[in-house]
């Protein structure tokens, strides 16, 4: 399943206009995170997604939770941020 902007339930994210965008695609990379750009949340989602499957609604909320209250502040690659996630989601739920 591909989440859109849709899916997020957060309101604070900043968007690249589409045209002349650069569009995310292929692996995370050491390019810089912004927890506040959609785009970036999205595309480390489903990057993640790819690797799950029958990966849902509902868990890719919780990703988007993860990162929005819980990425530490240190992370500043998407590959960080993807292997923090990777991490993370094995542990039980962050209370």
């Amino acid at each position: 399943m591909h989440f859109t902007k849709d899916d997020l339930l957060g309101k604070h994210y900043s968007w690249n206009p589409q045209e002349g965008s650069t569009t995310l695609t292929g692996q995370p990379s050491r390019r810089l995170f912004d927890r506040f750009n959609g785009d970036q949340v999205l595309f480390i989602i489903n990057s993640y997604a790819t690797l799950v499957e029958k990966f849902t609604l509902a868990e890719a909320r919780r990703m988007e939770e993860l990162i929005t209250d819980y990425l530490p502040l240190g992370i500043k690659s998407e590959m960080s941020v993807f292997n923090w996630l990777r991490e993370t989601s094995l542990k039980p739920a962050l209370a």
